[in-house]
């Protein structure tokens, strides 16, 4: 008998804790999706770490600016950030207030609301690809910077919340360097994914880039 995914949304108190013990412990969740055409539901498939103050490969690793503030609030809070002068990306904030530190939300299964996200995303060559990637979660769910600082524990819901969904066993996780981290921070086997799952993306390794001549 197969059983229903748990619709109780997570509590702050799942996200108040260390980084690296909330990362692998989101896969399985469900990210709910509030538009005004209806909602979409994302089952996550592969997260990144990010550990603040004590990780190079974290926005945060240098202080607080005003890109980054979100990471510094209180945990359960969205913080969505622009790349590549394209892209945007979506994290949850967890660890104690002060403590910057995030998960980035690299891909997952849209469960509910596929054909919302099939008008946003026309590159993908199938369903499992709605979301696999970073830029490509955002976008099938309409996340952008006006979305940054959202309360994702807030009591009512709101445009983002997190389902209790099926936490995934211990034995189909898996974990391994982060895609495209520079440096010290490259080594870190901080992102996690659940084996064999078609929606996790790729793993990718840092390429310097190269100076123009």
């Amino acid at each position: 008998m197969i059983t229903a995914p748990d619709r109780t949304p997570l509590t702050r108190e799942f996200f108040d804790r260390p980084v690296l013990d909330v990362a692998p412990d989101l896969l399985g969740r469900i990210l709910v999706r509030s538009t005004p055409d209806g909602p979409i539901e994302l089952r996550l498939t592969e997260v990144e770490a990010y550990d603040g103050p004590n990780d190079p490969g974290s926005h945060a690793y240098r202080g607080r600016t005003a890109r980054n503030d979100v990471m510094f609030g209180p945990p359960g809070r969205v913080y969505v950030y622009f790349t590549y002068g394209m892209w945007h990306c979506m994290n949850l904030v967890c660890g104690p207030e002060g403590m910057p530190c995030a998960v980035l939300l690299r891909a997952g299964e849209v469960t509910e609301g596929a054909d919302l996200t099939r008008k946003r995303r026309l590159s993908a060559r199938n369903d499992k690809e709605l979301a696999k990637g970073p830029a490509r979660l955002a976008t099938a769910l309409d996340v952008d910077r006006a979305l940054d600082g959202t309360d994702a524990c807030a009591l009512g819901g709101g445009p983002l919340t997190l389902l209790t969904g099926a936490p995934v066993h211990s034995d189909q996780v898996r974990s391994g360097p982060r895609t495209g981290v520079a440096g010290d921070g490259g080594v870190h086997p901080w992102r996690f994914w659940i084996a064999n799952d078609p929606t996790v993306s790729p793993y990718r390794a840092h390429v310097p880039r190269r100076p123009r001549t």
